[in-house]
């Protein structure tokens, strides 16, 4: 083994073994692929290894590794006794612990994500790497509806995926699907798949689905190349949109490859989506610093929307009757 690659197994193999506390040296060598002897060697290598002296003095017992060599001679059991330094690493704050933890917990809602185990073993990490103690954190995720729930079956047990599939300007299709993975953008859920009707790579918005059903046809295109969530397709509308200027970074990929022009801190830009209906939810969620220019329908659908969600508030965005707009 190069020098370079058996310190890097040390710095990685410490933390290992203080997080184990006790681990015996086979199962130890089989985590890092090494041998039995190897682990053995390195292990008590550790003792050699501290904090540096100062000038030309050598270190103290208390500033080197060490380990408990009666369990090590008597049953290969590695335990670290002493760790030098790895206590003064810098410690996430208790604040951006809950906020790490939030934001895992809300991806763990994500199809085929939440029974991860991967995401379990950081959330409990996390916690325990925290200078104090997190405060606790409830995530309350949007309601799953059916479809969600079978398009994460349908990833889970590697299967085709079937339902009704209606654009906003065509009639509804029958589409069937190998899900590759499910994209989550400005609040709006997208299906990434091989649709069987197109004979290739597509992108579904979960809104426009309906009727959905598990089928027995097993997987054949997930290596297939993905496309860009926002690239050009063959039905894409074109829409024009106006922002302040500072607003550009909150707008994504939406502005990937779009034409901008800009004048006295407002820009203007031409895009192309898949739906122009979809953009309500990026011009309500920036509190109307966001305007849809054109077209005229989804602007419409923009400010029913609006409608909608302050009737709930018993408020509505519309002038009342008999007064100017």
């Amino acid at each position: 083994m190069l020098t370079p690659d058996r310190v890097a197994l040390l710095l990685t193999l410490v933390p290992y073994l203080l997080e184990r506390g006790e681990v015996s040296v086979e199962e130890a060598a089989r985590e890092f692929d090494v041998t039995p002897d190897e682990m053995r060697a390195m292990v008590e290598k550790l003792t050699v290894i501290g904090m540096p002296g100062d000038g030309d003095y050598l270190q103290m017992p208390n500033e080197m590794f060490d380990i408990n060599w009666d369990l090590l001679d008597e049953q290969d059991v590695i335990e670290i006794t002493q760790a030098v330094a790895l206590d003064r690493a810098p410690r996430l704050t208790a604040r951006e612990a809950a906020a790490l933890l939030a934001g895992l917990r809300l991806a763990s809602s994500l199809p085929g994500v939440a029974e991860s185990e991967v995401f379990a073993g950081l959330l409990a990490k996390l916690a325990r790497g925290a200078a104090s103690a997190p405060a606790e954190v409830v995530v309350a995720p949007a309601p799953v509806d059916e479809v969600r729930s079978i398009v994460s079956r349908a990833l889970r047990e590697q299967v085709a995926v079937s339902f009704t599939y209606r654009r906003p300007d065509s009639e509804p299709t029958t589409r069937t699907v190998d899900p590759v993975k499910v994209i989550v953008t400005e609040g709006q859920w997208y299906l990434q798949g091989w649709c069987h009707l197109r004979r290739a790579m597509r992108n579904f918005h979960l809104e426009r689905v309906s009727d959905a059903r598990l089928t027995d046809i097993r997987i054949a295109h997930a290596h297939e190349p993905v496309p860009e969530l926002f690239a050009p397709g063959e039905h894409d509308q074109t829409v024009v949109v106006r922002f302040a200027t500072e607003l550009a970074p909150l707008l994504g990929d939406y502005l990937a490859g779009a034409e901008t022009s800009e004048s006295g801190g407002t820009t203007t830009a031409r895009l192309r989506v898949s739906d122009a209906h979809s953009l309500k939810r990026l011009a309500t969620r920036r509190g109307g610093r966001i305007e849809i220019v054109e077209p005229a329908s989804a602007r419409r659908a923009a400010a029913e929307w609006a409608d909608a969600a302050l009737a709930l508030y018993g408020e509505a965005s519309s002038p009342p009757p008999g007064t100017a707009g």
